[in-house]
């Protein structure tokens, strides 16, 4: 199962405490670490039992996927906002395997002056602590100086560790981080035999990825490697 990015209201609430904001601190507590906003009227739209629900249920809080629904469920709440339907709806159905679509962190830095031998190192440390993937963009900065954008793509757990990792390995002193959609292929990692020895390739719908695997094999050394690619092709 997976929700929608949650949408906790605004305005206050009345608890056994008295009046409190919205998000309730019980609701607060409960939804870190997953992505909330707040849209709509000055009413509680995400109460505690309904804030353990989604995170107990949910394997991750994305835009709607792309997949064919053929059941619906809607239910009501008691309350009656003016301007707002106070309504949980539900989808149930099938996701097309061949693509899958979520919704990432994108971390970024710009650094211009940090020994480039570094970032090596940098990388490593980011891909253990959680990364989906890092790559390194040259740009010219303020007075025409060369630098290099750091980008990280995360999910929404690990970033903050990642945040502390570059700011505590590199030279940074601030970065910047958004959300952005993202939409994957469905593949899977294969063994593949060859006359050169057992390569590790991605199925997917097209073999882009199993090149670079032929490139990578330790078994065929002095084997030229446009003979890899046209054993690969064939």
């Amino acid at each position: 199962m997976y929700a929608s990015p949650v949408n906790v209201g605004s305005g206050t609430t009345r608890t056994a405490h008295g009046m409190m904001p919205v998000p309730a601190p019980a609701t607060a507590e409960i939804l870190k670490g997953i992505p909330c906003y707040a849209s709509g009227p000055s009413f509680e739209l995400a109460t505690p039992t309904g804030a353990v629900l989604l995170r107990t249920l949910s394997a991750g809080f994305n835009p709607l996927p792309l997949f064919a629904s053929d059941t619906l469920g809607v239910g009501a709440g008691g309350a009656d906002p003016e301007g707002w339907p106070n309504v949980l709806r539900i989808m149930i159905g099938e996701a097309y395997q061949e693509m899958q679509s979520e919704t990432i962190t994108v971390i970024e830095t710009n650094i211009d002056d940090m020994n480039p031998q570094v970032y090596e190192y940098v990388m490593e440390m980011l891909f253990n602590h959680g990364a989906l993937d890092v790559f390194l963009t040259p740009v010219i900065m303020k007075k025409s100086r060369p630098g290099t954008l750091l980008s990280v793509l995360c999910g929404h757990g690990s970033r903050k560790e990642l945040i502390d990792v570059i700011l505590r390995e590199t030279t940074s002193i601030g970065l910047r981080f958004y959300e952005a959609g993202r939409v994957t292929m469905h593949r899977k990692v294969d063994q593949i035999r060859t006359p050169y020895g057992k390569v590790r390739s991605r199925s997917l719908h097209s073999e882009a990825a199993f090149p670079v695997a032929c490139l990578n094999m330790q078994t065929a050394e002095g084997w030229p490697s446009m003979q890899k690619f046209r054993w690969q092709r064939s």
